[in-house]
């Protein structure tokens, strides 16, 4: 049975396969059209959920915490019975992506100051420094594989910075958040016994360790701090309070595991899928190098179209209904950005790239309360790239085929080999 005549009951989306092997967007272009409130029955490893691929439908989940819950975990996998070890289960409203209010609000407005847009815009001479020695370290080769020589770096550099993490401490913070965030693509299942990589067990086993690898990272740090106080959004955390009492070493350190992973590897895949757009597309490439200047609206495209987050979920704390489909309470509705960011009824031809499309009301970022702390940060960090890399490498192209992630939360690619003429 070929894609385009597949029937909603044949899908399921807790399949990883989809989106490694590029098929995604056809059946959004499906449930979006026959089954835009669809389910994903129980597995064998987890419950059931609710698909949700509509942008006006997620739109009302994200306004609407009070019916819809983030305390129990904003992915779709949900065990059937909860290991209280698992890190699924001890980030349930630990972090600020998983409160509700007030508690969100008041934790959240901890960090607000050093990502407003003020705060944002004083980064940009430093970025793009560090943009162009990123760019040195491939330009006298002529070939390089774009997402670890050069996306993962900037972003990486930048949310590093601003926690403080020492600089011969990067590369560690790179494979954490690869083992976590990838913990589900046998590549970046490092730690676990080879007959268990590529299974979900394998991928729950990993995603534990790399988070404990991560925890008791930042755990020395804080005790770095508390010995040697310094200027950085650590110390910041340290110093803080909620309600006249300061946070403890459990929240500091969740604060800490959530800004690294949302900190780096979210902007990567952006800049690697915007390259490999820009590259498929030769015309949307040609209209950057005519004018530079458009490059704040391109941004806004490239987000629109890699949606690197592919999904966010939320627990229904009521009974409730969606286009008429009833939701228990306590079942679990994800929420499909890219589907949403690719809807007929919102976004004109939303399958062509366009760098100028205007206006462009994605929701990549998310919309409502959690909407994403770092946007400033990576539309900075994706504007400044290509600015630089078109600037340096306008013959740049692809010399391969990019390699995906196996992942149903990330949209991320692994690898993706470009050439281009070197500098003398």
């Amino acid at each position: 049975m070929t894609q385009a005549t597949l029937h909603p009951s044949e899908i399921r989306m807790d399949d990883p396969a989809i989106f490694e092997e590029g098929r995604a967007h056809d059946i959004f272009r499906i449930l979006r059209r026959e089954a835009p409130v669809h389910w994903t029955p129980d597995s064998e490893y987890a419950k059931g959920f609710w698909s949700i691929t509509k942008y006006e439908d997620i739109v009302h989940i994200s306004r609407n915490p009070q019916i819809f819950s983030s305390e129990r975990g904003i992915t779709s996998f949900e065990p059937h019975e909860v290991d209280p070890n698992d890190v699924n289960a001890r980030l349930y409203g630990k972090m600020i992506i998983t409160m509700d209010p007030p508690r969100h609000v008041r934790m959240r407005r901890l960090v607000n100051k050093g990502f407003t847009p003020r705060a944002v815009a004083a980064w940009e001479p430093h970025i793009r420094e560090i943009t162009n020695q990123i760019l040195d370290g491939i330009a006298k080769k002529g070939e390089a594989d774009f997402v670890t020589e050069v996306a993962a770096l900037l972003p990486l550099a930048v949310i590093c910075e601003i926690m403080g993490v020492p600089r011969e401490d990067w590369e560690k913070m790179f494979q954490y958040t690869n083992q976590v965030l990838g913990g589900g693509d046998p590549e970046f299942q490092t730690d676990v016994p080879e007959e268990l990589r590529g299974t979900p067990e394998g991928a729950r086993q990993q995603i534990n360790l790399g988070t404990a690898k991560m925890f008791q990272y930042f755990a020395q740090q804080l005790a770095e701090h508390r010995a040697h106080a310094r200027e950085d959004l650590v110390q910041v955390l340290l110093e803080s309070e909620v309600d006249g009492q300061k946070l403890t070493d459990e929240d500091i350190l969740w604060f800490c595991f959530l800004l690294i992973l949302a900190g780096n590897e979210t902007t990567r895949n952006a800049i690697a899928g915007g390259l490999l757009a820009l590259l498929e597309h030769p015309a949307e490439k040609q209209k950057i190098l005519d004018n530079p200047g458009i490059m704040p609206i391109a941004t806004e495209e490239i987000v629109r179209w890699t949606s690197p987050v592919l999904h966010m979920a939320r627990v229904a704390k009521e009974d409730v209904e969606i286009r008429g489909v009833p939701i228990k309470k306590g079942q679990r509705v994800v929420m499909w950005y890219p589907s949403a960011n690719r809807d007929e009824d919102v976004f004109a031809d939303p399958y062509r790239f366009d760098v100028t499309r205007q206006p462009n009301d994605h929701i990549a970022f998310g919309i409502g309360e959690h909407y994403c702390l770092g946007a400033g940060f990576a539309r900075l960090e994706i504007r400044v790239m290509f600015e630089e890399l078109f600037r340096r490498f306008p013959d740049i192209e692809l010399a391969g085929q990019p390699a995906r992630l196996r992942s149903t939360f990330i949209g991320g690619i692994k690898h993706l080999p470009v050439r281009f003429t070197p500098e003398a």
